[in-house]
């Protein structure tokens, strides 16, 4: 890959960004791939990025997956699994905008919904048994097309309530086994290539020196302003992709 001086400034910064978010800040994970799409194009972009998001995985997992729950993985995995499949079907049929803007509109929507559950005390009457299914399917598309899953699966868990920690342990968990799981179609169709790695062990450091940071941020916030430090980072990731 042959990447001028900005765009190596760029890919460092979206490394180190997966690895803070994989500590734990997990709206920023969609900037690292909006970061991406600036200097690769977006389906490049998306393979490309696998791998530096599998490294943080394994740290994310790493250092939380004690407070994991398991029933929401349950719940979720196996449809985004589906998804997944989904995602390999239409991406050969989606150009680079049009993958953006689909990826920008879903987790929008997904937002609204999360600040409407947020005016109502009663979870249920938002989201009813349709949610994990519709978030995981959701979850599988847009993971294959763009890395941008974070956002359906961060306000998929604001939504259950769940406590800061054990939200991070979750998504550590969940993202480390569906990135795993991606990597076959990634590869399959063309996006994990012999350069697009040579760029990952470069950036590596940087996704480590990233999660270092990170965990000790998420120490520091309180759970009300996690929570909308999330929400309102995967807004803005959004509508960036939106644009």
């Amino acid at each position: 890959m042959n990447l001028e001086a900005w765009d190596w400034l760029i890919a460092v910064a979206a490394a180190l960004i997966v690895g803070v978010a994989k500590a734990g800040i997990g709206g920023l994970g969609l900037l690292a791939a909006v970061l991406f799409t600036q200097i690769l194009p977006a389906k490049s972009a998306s393979g490309a990025l696998l791998p530096l998001l599998c490294l943080g995985d394994v740290v994310g997992a790493a250092l939380y997956r004690r407070h994991a729950d398991w029933g929401h993985l349950g719940r979720l995995f196996p449809w985004t699994a589906l998804g997944v499949l989904g995602g390999y079907f239409l991406l050969e049929r989606l150009s680079d905008a049009e993958a953006r803007r689909l990826v920008g509109g879903i987790v929008l929507g997904m937002a609204a919904l999360h600040v409407a559950r947020r005016r109502r005390a009663n979870v249920g009457e938002v989201f009813g048994a349709w949610f994990a299914p519709g978030v995981g399917i959701l979850a599988g598309v847009t993971t294959l097309v763009a890395n941008a899953a974070g956002p359906l699966l961060a306000i998929y868990l604001l939504a259950m309530r769940l406590p800061k920690l054990d939200f991070v342990g979750t998504a550590a968990v969940f993202f480390l086994a569906l990135n795993l799981f991606k990597i076959p179609f990634m590869g399959g169709l063309g996006l994990i290539t012999a350069e697009s790695l040579r760029l990952n062990l470069l950036l590596a450091p940087a996704v480590l020196v990233g999660a270092w940071g990170g965990r000790a941020l998420v120490a520091r916030l309180d759970q009300r302003a996690f929570e909308n430090v999330a929400l309102v980072l995967s807004v803005i990731a959004a509508a960036r992709l939106m644009l």
